[in-house]
């Protein structure tokens, strides 16, 4: 049987790459830079092939050795789920649990999800990183975060997927400007639609909601929820918001906002809880899942369709 490189040469190389300077990736590792280096020879023999080139003053990644660099990404993720299974066997809702949430979801729902969590599950720690969709997944693939609490409609490859409860999107507009907020989502102006900037999820869910085309690029784009409402507020248009956005109170001091619900077809986005595939903490993953949608906000009844929050 041929000899297989160990998670240490693995780990070594991903700190190379990732720093492209063996000091810095040695001390990452906290060993010395000749040990490190030492664990990479060892690693190029075992695969018979060249995966680092190093110049003087130069560290680059052979074409083989990026490949191997992804790969070994996913092995030493697998590996920590494979540890975290075996920690946590006895004890599921227990240790520490890094959850990923979208920046359109964490200051809504996770203020009534925390105090839960807290309350049902005190040995469960919860350590908290709000970014990107893509870049929460990207994270998640190289086991740097367990969960990620997201929207969908989204790629999400071969993650596991366990949808909790759909939201609507509702438009709003300045007062005054009720008329032009139509109950068909597809009369609505396209050119009075503001969004947030590329990267953020909820672009995407307005315009397919909207049945719209990527529009051109205005430089009217907002960087968060909040700026969106306030760029509304100031007259520049109108836009779509989570409906657990506005339950949070964002508009109660922004008296100058009304806010609108569609007829059917309604735009909806889906609130989902994502894992590697290799999730080795499935009832943790499962029970927080059901905690979380628990947490779901109530549909709006039929009162709040037209105008006002």
């Amino acid at each position: 049987m041929s000899a297989l490189p160990s998670l240490r040469q693995l780990r070594y190389l991903v700190a190379v790459s990732d720093k492209l300077n063996f000091t810095q990736a040695a001390e990452s590792c906290f060993v010395t830079q000749s040990t490190l280096s030492a664990g990479i020879k060892e690693l190029e023999a075992t695969l018979g092939t060249r995966l680092v080139e190093r110049e003087r003053h130069s560290v680059m990644m052979t074409a083989v050795g990026a490949e191997v660099v992804a790969r070994a990404r996913r092995l030493l993720a697998e590996a920590e789920d494979l540890t975290e299974w075996a920690r946590n066997a006895e004890r599921p809702m227990s240790g520490l649990l890094r959850l990923g949430v979208i920046p359109t979801i964490a200051p809504f729902l996770l203020p009534a999800v925390l105090p839960e969590v807290r309350s049902r599950y005190p040995e469960l720690k919860l350590a908290l990183r709000e970014d990107l969709t893509a870049n929460l997944l990207a994270r998640l693939a190289t086991g740097q975060i367990d969960f990620a609490l997201i929207a969908l409609p989204y790629d999400t490859g071969n993650l596991q997927v366990y949808p909790l409860f759909d939201e609507e999107l509702l438009l709003i507009a300045p007062a005054g400007r009720e008329a032009d907020m139509p109950r068909d989502i597809g009369k609505l102006d396209p050119e009075a639609l503001l969004l947030l900037e590329e990267g953020h999820c909820l672009r995407g869910h307005t315009l397919g909601g909207c049945r719209l085309d990527e529009p051109r690029v205005t430089g009217m784009e907002a960087t968060s929820l909040f700026t969106l409402a306030q760029m509304v507020e100031g007259g520049l248009g109108m836009a779509l918001l989570p409906d657990m956005t506005l339950r949070s109170g964002l508009l109660g001091h922004m008296m100058n906002l009304v806010a609108h619900r569609f007829s059917e077809p309604r735009p909806r986005r889906t609130i989902a809880l994502v894992a590697r595939s290799s999730n080795a903490r499935q009832e943790c993953f499962a029970r927080l899942a059901e905690l979380i949608a628990g947490q779901a906000p109530q549909s709006r009844t039929d009162k709040t369709d037209g105008t006002g929050t």
